[in-house]
């Protein structure tokens, strides 16, 4: 699932490695993310930074929030603008980039949400997805990241996130963000469409049989002076 070897477009059309969707794609928000939503911590406007087919987006839209989801999937982005016309949600809007070194957005979201997406960035990109998000984000506005962590995955398994520990998580982002927790958390995912996973893995499914694996969840801010 690195993005060295993975075609995004290819994935969301289910030509890639994977049986039917991606797993990624479980058909709502990721837990840890709705979790955060429930508790009001999110402000509008908000970017959904790697929104596939952008279910956090939808939701939030549903909510009342001004949502921008960006993916560099062309045909992630046309699924999620079917879902918010069929779903009436005109403030949601979409929008295919590179992630990595998109402009015309400055100082415009309150929020920035990255579920899943900084693990499937190759490391080199890093750097300048977490600028480029930066100077798209209003002072004061927040940051999550939801990633893999470290260990994740079976060593063994050929191709994988780039999973990180929190070092090297803390070091990437401050850089450009100032950083207010770190904690552990999960990603659900839908193991039937990873047919590489062994039978059995550390932490069992959740409540409606998709894999928990182990992850962070990150939460940052932008200074309201920032230098």
């Amino acid at each position: 699932m690195t993005s060295d070897v993975m075609n995004w477009d290819d994935a969301y059309r289910s030509a890639g490695s994977f049986e039917g969707p991606p797993p990624w794609n479980i058909g709502e928000p990721q837990p840890e993310l709705a979790a955060l939503h429930r508790e009001g911590r999110f402000r509008s406007p908000v970017l959904d930074a790697g929104c596939g087919h952008a279910e956090l987006s939808l939701a939030l839209a549903a909510d009342g929030y001004t949502v921008v989801g960006m993916d560099i999937s062309p045909t992630a982005i046309a699924a999620a603008d079917r879902a918010a016309q069929e779903r009436s949600l005109a403030t949601a809007s979409f929008v295919q980039v590179d992630i990595t070194s998109f402009t015309g957005y400055d100082g415009r979201f309150n929020t920035v949400v990255d579920s899943t997406l900084f693990h499937s960035l190759p490391v080199e990109g890093r750097d300048g997805y977490l600028s480029s998000v930066h100077r798209a984000a209003a002072p004061g506005a927040q940051l999550f990241i939801l990633v893999f962590a470290k260990g994740a995955f079976p060593p063994d398994l050929e191709v994988k996130p780039h999973e990180v520990d929190e070092d090297e998580l803390r070091a990437a982002v401050s850089r450009y963000w100032e950083i207010d927790d770190v904690r552990p958390a999960f990603i659900h995912a839908n193991a039937l469409a990873m047919p590489d996973l062994p039978a059995e893995l550390p932490h069992g499914p959740d409540e409606k049989n998709r894999v928990k694996f182990p992850a962070f969840l990150l939460t940052a801010h932008k200074p309201e002076h920032d230098s």
